[in-house]
């Protein structure tokens, strides 16, 4: 009988913990806020961000170059073709030339 009472007791200072919060503590090394968010970060964020920006930058550049590239290639078929389709038809005589 005591052992019941003495567990009934416990139990309720267990469950009852009260939560703190605490006002949110800047590590060693944080600067400012990121750029993401508003911030103007620190001159590493910065020159980090503006190399990725290159990057970036110089893959577009790159992938711009091979379009153009494929888009002439292609430009060039279809000029063989039609001087192929117009010599056809020339041999024919579908076209009076």
């Amino acid at each position: 009988m005591m052992r019941t009472a003495v567990t009934k007791l416990a139990r309720p200072a267990l469950f009852s913990r009260s939560f703190t919060t605490t006002a949110r503590v800047m590590a060693e090394g944080d600067v400012g806020a990121p750029p993401k968010t508003g911030g103007p970060g620190d001159a590493f964020q910065r020159r980090e961000r503006a190399s990725e920006d290159y990057a970036i930058r110089q893959r577009e550049k790159e992938k711009l170059l091979e379009l153009r590239k494929k888009l002439a290639e292609q430009q060039a078929h279809l000029k063989s073709l039609s001087d192929h389709i117009d010599e056809i038809t020339r041999e024919q005589g579908g076209e009076q030339n």
